[in-house]
């Protein structure tokens, strides 16, 4: 360990021993969150689903239990070996860090994980020899002949969490492993800070060249290179501040508002702005490309500007911003619908007319530009035969989409890939988050959310709009900032999850696809209480106007906030998301940058944001709908939220495990008048409350067991269906079935699907399932063919099991 992490490792720790014992929360002797090893653990097995040993970590522990049981006699080695291995792999258990006193500077760390009483006296009687050899710690070895001394020594306080007795501590035990989230579903995440000190960061990208190098735009026309590391160069990667037109005052949404770089960029050096300019006295929104400088890979030639694209602007607001390049290579260009309210431009506004740009995702397409014109129009563009429209169109419908994104597909299978999902800005109501369809339209200004805003126009059935997958009412937030679907690799458990937010209220929220129904469930991201967040270098807080979002070349994802949402203030922050509950295995998610030629000072980063454990007030939490209502009908609004704010003082947390409820409070700053506005500088902190009753299992629910113990990642498959727990068949069951059971239980491969009872017998439940067959794509076995519920012509000795994987390896059992 560096000897600055080391540093703040140490300033946490003590931080834990100044507040006292309290609740150990999952955590390894590297002080970072336990993990799903990649491979099964030989020594340490019970662990090799969660913990905080991988394969090689549990190889060194293999040989030291060869190396410290060659020194046990028959007898001892008998009656000890078991005691050995499970007291060797207490550095595998999730709770490492509290089993060692690792989170306790006062003491030194522990030689032998923290013993329970009980289980101490019963190694001791039979096995006090083995401490000798197990342990260098002198003062043990001088205790050996004493039990209760010896034992006191051994033992922890708290004697719920001592080994082994924390195995069977439901508290501890339940959910482990999982996002952690309160009794109404709000996740508890934590935070890192990457960047400071920035002027209304409005985007964050990454070359896609194998640097890792990312790239911050500031709102008054500036764009900063920073390394992997975190230090900036002090020269920009490009400055047209001159050129831009923005101002200082707040919720100016003028600006630099929009870079990508050209998926080519490494050889072709490409790259394409969005901003704002005025021309005699004329707002316009301007696309340009640029090219990276010959003589400085981390600097723009500025004047190599082309302009690829001009649009009036006829308002100062909804200037629209975003720019991507897909899959297919095009140029996604994203307009607002011109400003003012209610989109009031022609007979049914900008965002509707097909002739206009304004309102729209265009589509172009700038390879091979060098010569000829500066952007041709691909051929599959959907209005490319139509008179009336501009060719340039590929969706339409828009009010002012801020921030889109491409999803990068599932890791393993690519599921999702290419879906282009969008957070588009409401008027009055609602907010909305919209999946873009080449040819759609989005139904501004018919509609708003769900809900009609021009009656006339939402009554017309030749509209034929696509209504969003999530809307929220003006009481949850009235500025949506469009984020990304996490599909990094430093946080399992947030994969798929599409994580975005709100401008105004600071709500960090997500919304995650069922499937099964293709319905998308809400969930709010609240920011983690107690110990969650006690990770070095992690904190708990942010500035409320959550202005963009971002991911990094690796897919990691990041948001940009600010205290005073002005183009000149200099109190902007990037912070990058991050899971504490469950971490990748060690080495997995590790990036070799490339090298970069650096020609420019470097700007060390130095971290101004600091962990808090006292929370302030929030505004309250609203239950939203995700159903959406019949067509051409408004939904009525959101009643009043009653649900109480929850504020919690870590030291409570930890001495009592209590909480402690207060009166929610709503904000009574005045927010400014342009659409982003709202308290300067106030500091978001959702705040977790009480857990609640494990849910009931879902029909189609699935568990592995073996013999009577719980499989981790083998077992023999038992199904919920209508309120009982029963067993499958093995007729017809082969690897098919078996790929649904381990994708619904998280596993990416079938190693084998076994039958004839391999697992033992169910024989305490009925039999619910028989002659499955399934495609292997189904979402559980109720999808797939099977005889009637309860109907079977077999026996408890043909239950059917699995073997699954996190990895693609080939079963050598048999």
């Amino acid at each position: 360990m560096g000897g600055g992490r080391a540093c703040v490792a140490l300033a946490l720790l003590a931080l834990l021993a100044a507040l006292g014992p309290g609740r150990p929360h999952p955590q390894c002797l590297d002080f970072r969150p336990p993990f799903r090893p990649a491979r099964p653990l030989a020594l340490c097995a019970p662990y090799s689903a969660f913990g905080c040993c991988d394969a090689e970590r549990d190889r060194a522990l293999l040989q030291r239990f060869y190396h410290l049981s060659a020194r046990l006699d028959q007898p001892a080695y008998a009656a000890c070996a078991g005691h050995l291995q499970d007291l060797l792999c207490q550095e595998c258990s999730p709770y490492a860090a509290h089993l060692y006193d690792a989170e306790d500077p006062s003491t030194p760390m522990r030689t032998i994980a923290g013993l329970c009483q009980d289980y101490c006296v019963e190694v001791w009687q039979k096995c006090r020899s083995m401490f000798r050899y197990l342990s260098t710690d002198k003062q043990l070895a001088a205790l050996e002949n004493n039990t209760a001394k010896f034992c006191h020594y051994l033992s922890l306080d708290d004697v719920d969490y001592c080994f082994p007795r924390l195995l069977t501590n439901a508290n501890l035990n339940h959910n482990l492993g999982l996002v952690t989230a309160d009794s109404e579903g709000c996740l508890q995440l934590c935070l890192m800070e990457v960047a400071n000190g920035l002027r209304n960061p409005v985007a964050m990208v990454h070359a896609n060249d194998g640097t890792h190098r990312f790239f911050i735009a500031e709102q008054v026309g500036l764009v900063w290179t920073y390394l992997p590391d975190r230090s900036r160069l002090e020269k920009p990667f490009l400055n047209i501040s001159e050129a831009v037109l923005t101002s200082p005052w707040e919720g100016d949404e003028r600006g630099f508002l929009g870079i990508v770089f050209h998926p080519k960029f490494k050889f072709n050096g490409k790259v394409y702005v969005y901003y704002s300019i005025e021309v005699e006295e004329e707002e316009r929104i301007r696309i340009s490309e640029f090219r990276i400088s010959s003589d400085d890979m981390n600097t723009l030639d500025h004047g190599s500007e082309r302009i690829i694209l001009e649009v009036e602007e006829p308002a100062s607001n909804h200037n629209g911003g975003e720019l991507l390049f897909g899959d297919d290579g095009y140029l996604y260009i994203f307009t607002g619908d011109g400003g003012m309210a209610g989109d009031p431009f022609g007979t049914f506004g900008n965002a509707q007319n097909k002739s206009a740009l304004l309102g729209k995702v265009l589509r172009i397409n700038v390879d091979n530009n060098d010569r000829g014109p500066l952007y041709r129009i691909p051929p599959d563009n959907p209005f490319v035969n139509d008179p009336t429209a501009r060719p340039e169109v590929y969706a339409y419908g828009v009010r002012n989409m801020w921030r889109c994104s491409f999803d990068r597909g599932e890791p393993y299978t690519k599921e999702g890939k290419g879906r282009l999902f969008c957070g588009d800005v409401g008027q009055n109501k609602f907010e909305e988050i919209d999946i873009v369809e080449k040819g759609k339209n989005y139904g501004w200004r018919a509609r708003e959310g769900f809900s009609c805003y021009d009656k006339k126009l939402c009554t017309n059935s030749s509209i034929d709009d696509v209504l969003p997958i999530y809307a929220y009412p003006h009481k949850m937030g009235k500025s949506v900032t469009g984020g990304y679907v996490y599909r990094g690799c430093e946080s399992p458990n947030l994969n798929g999850l599409y994580i975005f937010g709100d401008f105004m209220s600071g709500r960090l929220m997500s919304l995650k696809e069922n499937r099964a129904t293709r319905e998308w469930q809400y969930n709010e991201i609240c920011m983690g209480t107690g110990q969650t967040c006690m990770f070095p270098g992690l904190i708990n807080n942010y500035y409320q106007y959550i202005i963009s979002f971002a991911e990094d070349e690796a897919g990691e994802l990041y948001f940009m906030s600010t205290g005073i949402p002005s183009a000149t203030a200099p109190n902007g922050v990037v912070y990058k998301i991050v899971d504490t509950s469950r971490r990748a295995p060690p080495r997995k998610c590790r990036v070799e940058p490339l090298p970069v030629k650096v020609k420019s000072r470097l700007v060390q980063f130095v971290p101004k944001e600091k962990l808090i454990i006292k929370t302030p007030t929030q505004p309250p939490r609203l239950r939203p709908t995700t159903k959406a209502p019949g067509r051409g009908r408004p939904i009525p609004e959101a009643p009043r939220a009653t649900t109480p704010d929850w504020i919690e003082q870590l030291l409570d947390l930890l001495r009592n495990q209590n909480r402690l409820q207060t009166t929610t409070r709503t904000p009574t700053t005045k927010p400014p008048k342009p659409r982003k506005g709202g308290k300067s500088g106030e500091r978001r902190r959702r705040r977790k409350k009480k857990p609640s009753v494990p849910p009931q299992p879902q029909n189609g629910a699935v568990r592995l067991m073996n013999r009577q113990a719980r499989g981790r990642d083998r077992g023999r498959v038992e199904i919920y269906i209508n309120g009982e727990w029963g067993t499958v068949c093995d007729d017809l069951w082969n690897s098919h079935a078996a790929a649904v059971v381990c994708r619904q239980l998280g596993f990416p491969y079938v190693v084998r699907a076994t039958k004839k009872a391999e697992f033992g017998e169910g024989d305490s439940l009925n039999i619910l399932l028989d002659d499955v067959q399934c495609s292997g794509q189904e979402q559980n076995l109720l999808e797939c063919v099977h005889a009637d519920i309860g109907k079977h012509n077999c026996s408890h000795k043909e239950d059917a099991g699995v073997i699954c994987s996190h990895e693609d390896v080939t079963d050598t059992e048999n």
